[in-house]
């Protein structure tokens, strides 16, 4: 059974022995196989071949640079049954990820989670967002001495793993949305163009007053007693739709949209995200503050983020 990381300090995970200080490697694969292989010696995490090749598969997709000049790579394994962090340092800084050659990776955190703990590494990302956006952090820490110092710079801090992930920690940002005075002509539009099936809208102030959906339109579209039919020989040219694209350009969202679907504040635990989803038979939620959209979790997202990371 996994350890419970509730209200612990990130420097606890970790000890001066677990950091490498001012590596000479350039090499990015050559720094994580050092890691590990000081993890191994240090703690006892398995098989290092097998973490190397799970820490490189990760990286490999995508190269988790969580702020500037820090990456923070990590795989989840099933020879340890708590999180497990190694740390390493460069004063001149690597090529971490070919594509980004303009933020050279000076702060390593490695990062090893239970094969069997749902959002571990997420928890550990959290306890230090703060620092992970500070662009001052990489430099600071490349430029201390020793290893003592560097665990001391994380124990000062103050860090710790938060009780439990919020939905703040799991969603991404809204980049489409309907506005309450736009049309169902707009939204049948960026429904084709993106090809989405649901849309949030939103009032002059940006809080979220409803959700415009493709079941809606087709709902709109078909009414009830069309449902009932069992000949469909008089609608069989698609007459109801065409009743609404003549309208299209003249029904406003407010006159279509639903109330009914998944919504969250954004301190709320994670696991309420997937309860809301859930009850709302719904394949995503909104995550607000206040009345504000400020988020939105797909299920997609949920499952990858809890599961997989």
């Amino acid at each position: 059974m996994p350890k419970k990381n509730n209200g612990i300090r990130f420097s606890s995970l970790f000890q001066p022995a677990q950091v490498i200080c001012r590596t000479q490697q350039t090499d990015r694969d050559a720094i994580l196989l050092d890691l590990l292989r000081l993890l191994a010696y240090e703690h006892g995490i398995g098989n290092v071949d097998e973490a190397y090749q799970a820490v490189l598969a990760r990286e490999n997709e995508i190269p988790t640079i969580v702020g500037p000049g820090i990456a923070m790579p990590h795989a989840r394994l099933e020879a340890i049954d708590s999180i497990v962090v190694g740390v390493a340092t460069s004063e001149k800084g690597i090529i971490y990820d070919r594509k980004k050659t303009d933020n050279p990776i000076k702060l390593i955190i490695l990062t090893l989670v239970p094969k069997a703990a749902p959002g571990a590494y997420l928890q550990a990302i959290s306890s230090l967002a703060k620092i992970c956006q500070d662009p001052s952090t990489a430099e600071v820490v490349a430029g201390l001495a020793d290893a003592e110092k560097v665990w001391s710079f994380f124990e000062q801090g103050g860090l710790n793993l938060p009780d439990h992930l919020s939905a703040r920690d799991i969603m991404e940002p809204v980049t489409l949305k309907l506005q309450e005075q736009d049309t169902l002509e707009r939204a049948i539009d960026m429904f084709v163009r993106h090809g989405l099936n649901e849309l949030p809208v939103l009032d002059k102030d940006g809080d979220l007053i409803g959700v415009v959906s493709t079941y809606e339109f087709l709902r709109v579209c078909l009414p009830d007693y069309v449902l009932w039919m069992e000949d469909l020989t008089p609608i069989m040219n698609f007459q109801p739709f065409a009743e609404i694209l003549r309208k299209e350009s003249k029904t406003w969202l407010t006159e279509i949209m639903t109330s009914e679907y998944a919504i969250v504040e954004e301190t709320a635990p994670a696991v309420q995200v997937a309860k809301e989803i859930t009850r709302q038979h719904a394949d995503r939620a909104y995550v607000v503050r206040g009345k504000k959209l400020v988020g939105i979790v797909s299920l997609a997202t949920f499952l990858s983020k809890i599961l997989r990371e």
